[in-house]
């Protein structure tokens, strides 16, 4: 993987010395900060890299963002070759419309080899979305990230961790399993979530951009703010605002799309508002 290009694409220029956890932490804000967890990716053509220098590569070019597999194996290898010890977790995501339960749709990292204490664990996700910005240290405690308020205790459902996330949020919680697992785990899971038509990743578009002041999230057309002490809402109801924000909200200006991709992809979020109306609007 070219670490430089990576370390430049998310706005960190001569990173230098043992793993610590300042850098790691800087390293995390700025990686959810600059690279969003996005699904548009799967709405013009399915499917995608999971390797994480390929993913990698897609990154640096602004052609794409992630999700979990993706976000977090590119973060887990960018790690790796600045000196940190880092494992991947199978894991499983609760939400208002998703029952809790690790099912592998979700990849979690844990790091250690800090210098200033080799032997410590620490929880770092880069693809969840709207969750953490910054490490926590896994153990039973709570993590003020700005906007939101999020829990870490042992898990009821798995032999590992549960994350509880902050109320406002559409995730309701994270579980997953203590024992690290390769890369290849994710493999046939990635396969579906990203190409089956059935997919949820396939069937809405979506982005999430953590930033320093809120959580920024685009689903379909809709755009919301969240920030400490209020959510801004609103629709991107035009085709050029749409794209706009794409560029300018979330680092994701799609230099590689011809115009016929364009309107592929334009034509498919409408067509997912409209139907999401249909399904909320009394009849």
């Amino acid at each position: 993987m070219d670490t430089e290009a990576l370390l430049q694409r998310i706005g960190i220029g001569g990173y230098d010395g043992p793993p610590r956890l300042e850098a790691l932490t800087q390293l995390h804000e700025a990686f959810v900060d600059q690279i969003p967890y996005e699904t548009v990716q799967y709405q013009v053509t399915r499917g995608g890299p999971l390797d994480p220098e390929e993913v990698a590569k897609r990154i640096v070019a602004r052609e794409t963002g992630g999700y979990c597999f993706q976000l977090n194996g590119t973060f887990a290898l960018l790690l790796t070759e600045l000196g940190y010890r880092v494992q991947l977790h199978r894991g499983g995501v609760q939400t208002v419309n998703r029952p809790g339960g690790v099912d592998g749709s979700h990849m979690v990292l844990t790091v250690r080899g800090l210098v200033e204490d080799p032997e410590r664990a620490w929880l770092v996700d880069a693809g969840l979305g709207d969750g953490l910005r910054h490490p926590m240290p896994l153990e039973t405690g709570v993590s003020e990230q700005h906007p939101f308020t999020l829990r870490l205790r042992p898990s009821e459902i798995a032999d590992g961790w549960r994350l509880d996330h902050d109320p406002r949020a559409n995730l309701i919680g994270m579980d997953f399993e203590a024992s690290p697992v390769p890369l290849e785990a994710f493999a046939a899971k990635h396969t579906e979530l990203s190409a089956d038509p059935k997919s949820g990743f396939v069937r809405l578009a979506s982005a999430f951009r953590r930033t320093p002041e809120s959580v920024v999230v685009l689903r379909s057309i809709g755009l919301s703010e969240t920030f400490a002490d209020r959510v801004d809402n609103r629709l991107l109801d035009n085709r050029a605002d749409y794209f706009t924000a794409l560029a300018d909200v979330f680092r994701l200006p799609l230099p590689h799309y011809t115009d016929v991709d364009r309107d592929v992809l334009w034509r498919r979020v409408w067509t997912q508002y409209e139907d999401f109306l249909a399904r909320t609007t009394p009849s």
